[in-house]
C-alpha cells in the first residue's frame, strides 16, 4: 500500500528525530502499537464517533499491558487526532528501517522447516552477516514446505539453501 507508506513516512521520521538516543525502547512500544492497530476490530472501534480519544488511549494502554511514556501517549494522540491509526504498522516498519540505517544493520528472517533455537541462530549469524555484508537482526519462522535447510530474506535479497529450492533447481535442469 503505497498510500499508507506515504502517510506513515513523516510520522516515522518525526518520531525518529524526537527519540534520538532512545530508539530501542521506542521501537518496543511502537511495535506493540502496530500489532494492536493491525486488528480490524480496533480500527473499527477507533472510527466510531462514540469513542473518545481518551478511551482509545486507555484501550491501547490496557491492551499493551505496559505503562506508556509521555512521548508514546502524545504520539498516539497525534495519530488519533489525524485519523491515522491504520498507518501505525507502516510507521513502525519505517521507524525500524531508520534505526537500522543509523546503526548499519538490517532485519533478516530465517525460514526453516523446523524451529531454530537461539543457539542455532547465533551459530548462523557470522556466516549470514558475512554473506549479506552487514549486521543482522535475526528472527526465524517455520516453513514446513522447505523440507530441510534454510531460506534467509534480508530486505529484497534472498539466500536459499533449502531442499525445496535444490529440488526445484534439479527439476528445471532436467526439463531444460
Amino acid at each position: 500500500m503505497a498510500e499508507l507508506a506515504t502517510i506513515a513516512r513523516p510520522y516515522a521520521e518525526a518520531l525518529f528525530k524526537a527519540t534520538a538516543g532512545a530508539e530501542q525502547s521506542t521501537q518496543q512500544w511502537l511495535d506493540v502499537f502496530a500489532r494492536i492497530a493491525s486488528n480490524a476490530e480496533v480500527l473499527r472501534v477507533s472510527q466510531s464517533p462514540k469513542v473518545t480519544q481518551a478511551q482509545l488511549l486507555e484501550m491501547f494502554e490496557s491492551v499493551a499491558q505496559m505503562q506508556l511514556p509521555e512521548l508514546a501517549k502524545n504520539f498516539l494522540n497525534v495519530l488519533i487526532d489525524n485519523g491515522r491509526l491504520a498507518a501505525l504498522p507502516q510507521v513502525a516498519t519505517q521507524f525500524r528501517e531508520l534505526v537500522n540505517d543509523k546503526v548499519g544493520a538490517a532485519d533478516a528472517v530465517i525460514y526453516s522447516a523446523f524451529a531454530l533455537s537461539d543457539a542455532q541462530m547465533q551459530d548462523l549469524r557470522p556466516a549470514l552477516e558475512k554473506r549479506f555484508a552487514r549486521k543482522l537482526n535475526l528472527s526465524s519462522q517455520v516453513d514446513e514446505t522447505l523440507i530441510g535447510g534454510i531460506r534467509v530474506v534480508v530486505g529484497d535479497e534472498e539466500f536459499d539453501t533449502s531442499v525445496k529450492a535444490r529440488l526445484e533447481q534439479m527439476r528445471t535442469a532436467l526439463t531444460a
